[in-house]
């Protein structure tokens, strides 16, 4: 569990401390105070981008030097000694991160070892109707959360795909040596980002179908490949592909190509189609059996921005029963504290109330 947060001149938090973070931990303020951008803070303690997936640069204070800096506590299970993590940029190089783990310079990758994040933001809400990336995106960040080694191979799977994709895209005929090398690479890591997506969506399916369709709309969900799952019959279909890929100046098979697939499972009806309020709804039940699937993975969080702002006091209800289920700490924003009171009342002392205004943060008493 997180256990202190530490921000300096990262976006409007010129020097936030927080400690003594609980299970339940909710950042309430006024639109335009800094919550989110907390929770974008904690995002950056595991690999990628971050929740709002923004350029380095974009996030280091106006006021600031150029840099900015988040660090955090964490207590593992099982241990009394605290993990401190850290990550940020400098003035010199704001667009290089870099990552300290327990004082000692480690990668972006590695933060994967430690810790597991995930995030559900308004941005999000439409992620069944938007192009395939989207959901790529999710499927890989879900697949983290249960194996840290997934992030090393997307990584290996994305730089030999952008190495080939240059090669068919120069205005000479590439080396087919050098394609060959490239496609065994891709092959490689391709194949096991692929196996770890379809295995991902086996599990989460197995997850969802014992669950009612209320009070979140249960989803059903398909993994569609964009190309062969074992390496060596990868291998093959890039080897025969080359002429059109070269043609169409890009790799047109592999797992770039993958899909998830969305139904409304009560009403059969593809998520793409449905209402927005069905396809949150749908968003946090995929969530939530993420979470409780990856109870054993080790130290969790779960980052939720407005999620509930436009539930009911039942669906709130039932949320704050199946987070507490999931074993995962929570982080969880709103613009005030009456739509939570009642949920949050059976958990006590586990949770924490921090008011966020003008870039601090304040527990609430």
């Amino acid at each position: 569990m997180l256990t202190a947060l530490g921000l300096t001149d990262f976006r409007n938090h010129r020097a936030t401390t927080l400690t003594g973070a609980a299970r339940f931990n909710l950042l309430v303020g006024e639109n335009g105070a800094g919550k989110t951008n907390v929770l974008e803070a904690i995002s950056l303690l595991a690999p990628g981008r971050g929740l709002r997936r923004a350029a380095l640069a974009e996030m280091a204070g106006a006021q600031g030097a150029g840099g900015f800096s988040v660090s955090a506590a964490l207590i593992a299970p099982g241990s009394d000694e605290p993990l401190r993590l850290g990550t940020g940029t400098s003035a010199a190089a704001p667009t290089r991160r870099q990552v300290r783990i327990n004082g000692a310079d480690g990668s972006a990758l590695g933060l994967a070892d430690w810790l597991a994040v995930f995030w559900l933001t308004p941005a999000m809400d439409r992620i069944f109707a938007e192009g395939a990336g989207a959901r790529r995106r999710l499927m890989d960040r879900m697949a983290l959360g249960l194996d840290a080694s997934h992030a090393s191979a997307a990584a290996r799977a994305e730089a030999a795909l952008r190495e080939r994709n240059r090669l068919l895209a120069g205005a000479d005929e590439p080396d087919p040596r050098w394609l060959d090398a490239v496609d065994v690479q891709l092959a490689e890591a391709g194949a096991r980002v692929a196996q770890a997506r379809a295995g991902l969506v086996a599990r989460l399916e197995g997850a969802l179908a014992g669950l009612p369709d209320a009070p979140f709309a249960r989803p059903a969900l398909t993994y569609v490949a964009g190309g062969p799952v074992e390496a060596g019959a990868l291998l093959v279909a890039l080897g025969e592909g080359r002429r059109r890929d070269r043609a169409a100046r890009r790799t047109l098979v592999g797992p770039h190509r993958d899909e998830l697939a969305v139904v409304h499972a009560g009403k059969g009806q593809a998520a793409a189609a449905c209402s927005t309020g069905e396809q949150k709804a749908m968003l946090i039940a995929l969530t939530l059996a993420h979470s409780e699937l990856a109870g054993a993975a080790g130290p969790r969080l779960l980052l939720l921005d407005e999620v509930a702002a436009h539930l009911d006091p039942v669906r709130r209800a039932a949320l704050f029963e199946r987070l507490a289920a999931t074993g995962a700490q929570v982080w969880i924003t709103g613009t005030e504290i009456a739509p939570f009171v009642e949920p949050l009342a059976p958990f006590g002392g586990e949770t924490r109330v921090w008011r966020v205004a003008g870039g601090a943060v304040q527990e609430e008493g």
